[in-house]
């Protein structure tokens, strides 16, 4: 006899029975409502009044394009444009072929776009031509959206294009030593949003694989294997990222030949990516020991390999059980991108300091410039614990 699984009774309470059963139910739940109407008023009208009325925006929509990309050249913006434009498309192929946490991401892309392009600047900070490449990015989207719905792309050609989609966005920002059109912008001139972007993006990227083979390393049971990987994660967590960042900036180069010199940004990276594998290794380690030891009994009672069980059994219930530990470490991972302005490299914080420095008009403008960084780091971080939850929820984290 078959038996089926009921869905849990979905509430369909209107907004005022909502307002009723929640904050009005008891005499001390209206009381504390009051109370925290009363509270949440005089704390904001003084925030709000200033946010739109008093503050001095200025420093932000007259230096709009340091903040994204830094000194970036002007005739070279082209190319921020296209990298950018092609993640719009492939997050529309994404949302198209998969649905979920594309979906998010892409909606999430085509909003914030459309309302950078339709925002009320005047055309020196934002042009014309501006303003149609980033209307290009919701139209890619949709593109996107309705060539993944149509089955031509395959799910795997898809991950691939994701995979070469950085490697080919970074070598077009970069340029090529005698390519016609394509002149060599170095790294000295990336800086504002752009540089974090890379940076955490790297550092997430890259910390990941090396994080699971060093938890992977940490139970192994060759010797020098588990030593090593044990050296490495407990020396890198015991120091501070801006003691690695330090340590491959200024001690790095004494240790190199003269002739080879290693660019800034790319000693930022390998301190990033260093920094956050031993942290994510920790993480993915909790979950290896949250695998039931039965399991692996068993799949060895029916004869899989050591590789095997390992890569069809144990890692994916052990990086499922740890998606919000380590989602946590990128989101942390990414804030932390800050500390690259203390040797010398202008991300977007550092923009903002530069910019409140350097002009003696903006002297008293700082709440303003942090203000405006601090919502745009809240609001990637937000973006990636929601599509967290999200992925939580396909997969049945937390559930039996």
């Amino acid at each position: 006899m078959s038996t089926t699984t009921l869905e849990p009774p979905h509430s369909n309470l209107g907004p005022v029975a909502w307002v009723r059963q929640n904050l009005l139910s008891t005499w001390h739940t209206a009381l504390l409502t009051v109370l925290s109407i009363i509270v949440l008023y005089f704390a904001l009208r003084g925030v709000l009044t200033w946010l739109f009325f008093n503050a001095d925006w200025s420093p932000v929509t007259s230096n709009l394009k340091l903040f994204l990309v830094g000194q970036y050249p002007v005739e070279e913006m082209w190319r921020v444009g296209v990298g950018v434009t092609s993640i719009s498309l492939l997050a529309g192929l994404s949302w198209g072929v998969w649905g979920g946490v594309a979906r998010t991401l892409a909606l999430a892309i085509a909003i914030g776009m459309g309302a950078l392009a339709l925002a009320p600047l005047n055309l020196d900070t934002l042009s014309i031509e501006a303003r149609v490449w980033i209307l290009a990015n919701p139209a890619s989207i949709v593109a996107g959206y309705f060539v993944g719905r149509s089955g031509i792309v395959r799910p795997r050609w898809l991950i691939i294009a994701w995979a070469l989609s950085y490697f080919l966005g970074v070598a077009l920002l970069r340029g090529f030593e005698g390519v016609p059109g394509l002149p060599v912008v170095g790294t000295g001139q990336w800086g504002g949003l752009l540089l974090t972007f890379i940076l955490s993006t790297v550092g997430i990227v890259a910390s990941f694989p090396l994080g699971v083979a060093l938890a992977l390393g940490r139970r192994s049971n060759l010797p020098v294997v588990k030593v090593f990987s044990v050296m490495f994660i407990e020396g890198v967590r015991g120091v501070p990222l801006i003691t690695l960042l330090f340590m491959t900036q200024i001690i790095l180069p004494l240790f190199l030949p003269e002739e080879l010199r290693i660019d800034r940004v790319l000693r930022a990276f390998l301190a990033i990516t260093l920094f956050s594998a031993a942290y994510t290794a920790e993480n993915v380690r909790g979950g290896l020991q949250a695998v039931p030891l039965g399991q692996i009994e068993a799949a060895k009672a029916l004869g899989l390999s050591g590789s095997h069980i390992m890569l069809y059994i144990v890692l994916p219930q052990a990086l499922r059980a740890v998606i919000p530990a380590i989602v946590g470490q990128f989101i942390s991972l990414f804030k932390d991108t800050s500390l690259v302005v203390i040797v010398g490299l202008l991300d977007i914080v550092g923009i903002g300091r530069s910019i409140v420095l350097g002009n003696v008009k903006w002297v008293g403008s700082q709440r303003e410039v942090y203000v405006f960084i601090g919502a745009v780091y809240w609001i990637f971080t937000y973006s990636m614990s929601y599509a967290s939850r999200r992925l939580e929820t396909a997969l049945g984290v937390g559930k039996r």
